[in-house]
């Protein structure tokens, strides 16, 4: 009886040394999925290529993207990082309630107003952390000029580019030093996954791997797949999702229920030039918000529930138009009187475009309003 190669002791040291010099780094290779898999790197060299990174990883979710983004951007005890006030309420919430446990600062600046833009770095931050279209009242910031600043004061900056995508705007090109996603989102694109991803140029490789492997917010490979097979098709919805946020944003800024349309397509927005210029006019993105003139809560309530093609959801990116109400939702950990600093009044909902009919679109809403 033959003895099986698996027992031999040749094949044995072949394949601990093999596991030993990937582990080293000499050579090629997966070991163990905590620390890479053929499945994830695919989808992490997909989106290094979009974004046009060196480096990039497939981590368990947006919120994950972040957190190894500020360890690889050196955020330790004593380290200021400055936080756009205007960025998703639970990042907000994981600033103060787990990297101020770390001992950093938490600082939360104006950067959009160019009066006040001494003032971030009088902070002396290692980390600048803001979003290129803001969540959810759809800001723009100026991307390319608080780069230059940034770096011209030693601070790095992390960007969350889950609205925009790398086909409105890629913010390492423009200097940006770590570049994060929420996959669930327009990657994916079809509201069955959840996953994140951070982009980064190649010196910052070995950093970002390293808080990986120990952090452990691994992305499972079947959601790799999942992600991979989305973005095979994210060009075509996103250009559709764009071309039907417009249009709903142009048609509900002339309703007479409508107080406010956010959307940097239109020309009333405060950064629709900026938007223009950065975005090389391929479209303001997929979402938009309003205001209900004179609703409350009872009423958005019934205005949410009397809609039949927008999925009341608590996400965005998805081929089927989606509904969030942010007062209770996205930003619900903050304070009443946080919210209403930030403009995220309790008549204020958000609107992810799908890819169906606009005029479906149009009607659906319309008709939810006709019964305010």
């Amino acid at each position: 009886m033959s003895t099986p190669i698996y027992s031999t002791a040749s094949f044995i040291y072949e394949h601990l040394s093999q596991i030993d010099s990937i582990s080293a780094g000499e050579r090629a290779g997966f070991t163990y999925s905590r620390h890479g898999n053929p499945t994830n790197a695919a989808l992490e060299a997909a989106v290094a290529s979009l974004e046009g990174g060196g480096a990039a990883l497939s981590v368990a979710s947006g919120m994950s993207a972040i957190l190894l983004a500020l360890l690889a951007a050196g955020v330790e005890q004593g380290t200021t990082i400055a936080a756009s006030q205007e960025i998703y309420g639970v990042t907000t919430k994981f600033l103060l309630d787990v990297v101020a446990r770390w001992g950093a600062r938490i600082e939360f600046v104006d950067v959009f107003d160019p009066a006040r833009r001494n003032d971030i770095w009088k902070l002396e931050p290692k980390v600048l952390l803001l979003e290129s279209l803001t969540n959810p009242l759809l800001r723009v910031p100026d991307l390319p000029s608080l780069i230059k600043e940034a770096h011209a004061h030693k601070t790095r900056v992390v960007v969350d580019n889950t609205f925009a995508t790398p086909l409105l705007l890629r913010p390492l090109e423009h200097g940006a030093d770590f570049v994060v996603h929420s996959a669930t989102k327009y990657f994916g694109g079809h509201g069955d996954l959840t996953g994140g991803v951070l982009v980064a140029q190649e010196e910052h490789a070995a950093e970002m791997r390293h808080f990986a492997r120990l952090v452990g917010a691994v992305l499972g490979p079947f959601e790799a797949w999942l992600t991979l097979r989305g973005m095979k098709t994210l060009p075509l919805r996103f250009a559709r999702q764009c071309e039907n946020a417009l249009r709903l944003a142009k048609s509900l800024s002339t309703h007479s229920r409508v107080q406010a349309v956010y959307y940097p397509g239109l020309e009333s927005h405060p950064d629709h030039a900026l938007a223009a210029a950065l975005f090389n006019g391929q479209g303001a993105g997929g979402v938009l918000s309003l205001k209900i003139r004179g609703a409350g809560r009872e009423d958005i309530f019934r205005l949410v529930d009397s809609l039949e093609l927008f999925l009341k959801a608590t996400s965005l990116g998805d081929v089927q138009s989606l509904v969030l109400y942010p007062a209770i939702s996205s930003h619900r950990d903050l304070s009443p009187k946080q919210r209403e600093r930030l403009g995220i009044t309790d008549n204020l909902i958000r609107l992810s475009a799908g890819v169906e009919d606009a005029e479906d679109l149009k009607e659906d809403l319309e008709q939810a309003l006709a019964k305010l």
